[in-house]
């Protein structure tokens, strides 16, 4: 391979094939840089060793496939290349081939500068062809096989559940494909191995796994692509601590892999703890929590701030941002106050208060609660390096506090993340230190059971029909009578501020099962008639069961510190669903229409 040679094998007749990655012509001498996927060797092809080779390498050019057939020697002294692994040795070229000659290509595997996104698509083929994309797909392979290789050593044993199946409700649309045979009918591509996963429970099989792939038509991000792959388990007999257990030994494996060391076991905190200490589901713990200082602010200094007195305050700090002159504070109020908008939300500007005798008091006490947070985070107390920002609720904002006691910390929450993106590349804020604190674990759990949908007034499964409840919420009504206080039994982990995975126990019992599936508005025929099938399984003996499912995208493209899924899968489509490279989706031929019984009707 092009990477492989050294100084040890000089002396050595060698065959080298690869890429022309750049050619260098010097008359009677040619120099090409051979590349393959493991690395870069130079070649010489000298007209003194062969005036045919030399012919072809005057021939090749940048991205032609050639064989060059040579013997290994060392490199003249202060000519080395310190940059190449293979930068002490050279090939001098006896014989060269070339076996594929090549147009100029739209834009250089060779170049560092990153071209437009959309031509890469296009020609992904020339996109692979980058080292950095190599690099990728080479830590892919070892963390997926890591994984297997964990999860193997455990008991689990790989199954592969259909593609074609029918239509769950799982949060999201549906891809449709229509059957020839059995016309009128479609089957959905599966969002995930759900309820296929549980039947293996039923059947048997107490410890599952598969790197899936599933489908998902919903609005494209840079973290969601319409197809992806994801690490998907299930276990007989387990505890919530069960599952932690098995994910962070996979993980720990996973991260081992790409020569990262993870601590564990994860910290954990609950759904309405991540919401009142980060205002999100999924915190990003590579920053301070936000700190509550209702108390601190007696109803006189309210009254004279113009804050609603009967509403919560918080704040928080940014840390490393830099101190901000009067101008740059005065325009980031002002983009605050955009940011919230007239929700009725406003920030303090704890600076000014320091100036002013009367809030000096204030102004000190807000800074110890916000220190206590910093001193809690890292055990460092802020300073004017590190940017404070408090939030107040002005008079007469609206009443959604009665409804929704959790829309302020969410509100503060999203404001958090913007400013810390906002400051993360000019002052570093998320900078890789090669430690631990690089890769920030934290297990969520107790989220709620279901979540009210305003626009429908009706209740939907928060995470999915599947997860069983608390059972003290079964056993004290709550899931009859009070469905916005029930509790589930479903539990994310979250890396560095993004959902790594989504689980939970599963229900077991076909009466609860039930019940979920008439509180989500289905009655029961309807139930029967979409999961009659899986009804039925759970009266025969079906053991108490629980797992997860964890993206192997997102955690690959985390650990080649990517800011997009497409830098990690090989053939992934744009924010508009579309592949590119082979212009799909498109139009089927009229025989295909036919011969599956369809007509399209376009609406202007």
């Amino acid at each position: 391979m092009c990477g492989d040679l050294r100084s040890a094998h000089a002396g050595q007749s060698v065959i080298l094939m690869g890429w022309v990655n750049r050619r260098r012509d010097h008359g009677d001498l040619v120099f090409l840089d051979l590349r393959d996927r493991s690395g870069i060797t130079q070649v010489v092809v000298d007209k003194s060793e062969s005036t045919e080779a030399l012919a072809k390498a005057e021939a090749a050019r940048p991205e032609f496939v050639v064989a060059a057939i040579g013997t290994v020697r060392q490199r003249i002294a202060g000519l080395e290349n310190p940059n190449m692994p293979t930068g002490d040795i050279e090939v001098v070229v006896s014989e060269l081939l070339l076996l594929s000659d090549a147009k100029t290509p739209p834009f250089s595997p060779a170049e560092d500068a990153i071209v437009n996104e959309e031509l890469r698509l296009q020609y992904r083929y020339l996109d692979l062809r980058r080292p950095e994309m190599q690099a990728n797909f080479l830590m892919r392979h070892k963390v997926a096989q890591a994984i297997r290789g964990q999860l193997s050593s455990e008991g689990f044993l790989e199954i592969e559940t259909p593609m074609l199946t029918r239509s769950t409700p799982e949060g999201a649309r549906d891809y449709l494909v229509p059957s020839r045979v059995h016309p009128g009918t479609f089957y959905a591509l599966p969002q995930s191995p759900q309820i296929f996963k549980q039947i293996l429970m039923v059947g048997g099989f107490d410890r599952y796994f598969q790197i899936a792939r599933c489908f998902r038509d919903e609005d494209l991000r840079a973290d969601r692509q319409p197809e992806f792959t994801q690490i998907d388990l299930e276990i007989s007999f387990p505890t919530q601590e069960t599952v932690f257990g098995v994910a962070e030994r996979f993980l720990t494996a996973a991260f081992a892999a790409a020569n990262v060391t993870i601590p564990t076991p994860f910290p954990r905190m609950t759904y309405d703890q991540a919401i009142t200490k980060y205002g999100i589901d999924k915190p990003d713990m590579r920053l301070p929590h936000m700190a509550e200082l209702t108390e601190v602010l007696t109803p006189e200094l309210r009254e004279s701030l113009r804050i609603e007195p009967a509403l919560p305050v918080f704040g928080f700090v940014i840390p490393n941002v830099g101190e901000l002159s009067g101008t740059a504070r005065k325009s980031l109020l002002s983009e605050i106050r955009a940011f919230f908008g007239d929700s009725g939300l406003d920030a303090l500007d704890i600076t000014r208060l320091r100036t002013s005798e009367a809030f000096v008091p204030l102004a000190e006490e807000i800074g110890s609660h916000l220190n206590a947070t910093t001193i809690a985070f890292n055990g460092n107390s802020f300073t004017t390096n590190d940017l404070a920002v408090v939030i107040t609720p002005k008079l007469g904002t609206p009443a959604l506090w009665n409804f929704d006691r959790q829309w302020i910390p969410k509100r503060i929450g999203a404001l958090r993340i913007e400013l810390a993106k906002k400051f993360a590349d000019k002052h570093k804020l998320f900078d890789k230190t090669g430690t631990a604190d690089d890769y920030r674990f934290l297990w969520v759990t107790d989220f709620p059971m279901y979540e009210f949908n305003e626009e429908k007034k009706t209740w939907d499964a928060a995470h999915h029909p599947f997860t069983s409840p608390h059972e003290d919420d079964i056993k004290s009504g709550a899931l009859y009578n009070d469905k916005g206080s029930v509790r589930a039994l479903a539990y994310d982990v979250v890396l560095n501020g993004l959902e790594l995975g989504s689980g939970s126990i599963r229900i077991h019992r076909k009466d609860v099962q039930s019940e979920i599936f008439r509180s989500l508005g289905m009655t029961d025929e309807e139930a029967r008639e979409r999961f009659g099938f899986f009804l039925e399984a759970l009266e025969y003996g079906t053991p108490p069961h629980g797992g997860i499912a964890l993206g192997l995208d997102r955690i690959v493209m985390l650990l080649a510190g990517a800011s997009s899924l497409r830098e990690v899968i090989a053939f992934p489509k744009t924010a508009k669903a579309i592949d590119l490279m082979v212009q799909a989706p498109s139009e089927p031929t009229e025989q295909q229409m036919r011969d599956l019984h369809l007509k399209t009707a376009v609406r202007s």
